[in-house]
């Protein structure tokens, strides 16, 4: 992810009826994509939901797969499953960063 990506992609600023129309989902479906934890929301100090761009993305992908007959559980699962990844393809792009710094600097003070 980039920082422009963070800068607006992942702001919770969108309400569920804006959500609705934008995906085309109804406010129901919303809600319960919420209850499977497939979505997570941001509360206001009211207690109105508000959604990124980045949630909208993920309800579209949701409705697609839900159209595909593909089950809730299934795609929790497989986001689950592309998480851990995406943090385990971090850590090791963060590892081989530093044994790039430690292999320049080692060499360099030799």
């Amino acid at each position: 992810m980039t920082v422009e990506d963070h800068s607006y992609k992942d702001k919770k600023v969108i309400s569920i009826g804006i959500v609705s129309e934008l995906t085309g989902l109804s406010v129901r479906q919303i809600r319960y994509y919420e209850e499977r934890k497939l979505i997570y929301p941001q509360r206001s100090s009211r207690g109105t939901r508000k959604y990124s761009f980045a949630d909208v993305e993920r309800l579209m992908d949701i409705a697609n797969k839900r159209e595909d007959g593909v089950q809730t559980a299934e795609i929790l699962k497989d986001m689950r499953k592309k998480e851990k990844s995406l943090k385990n393809d971090q850590q090791l792009r963060k590892k081989m960063l530093q044994g790039q710094l430690n292999a320049h600097f080692t060499y360099r003070n030799r």
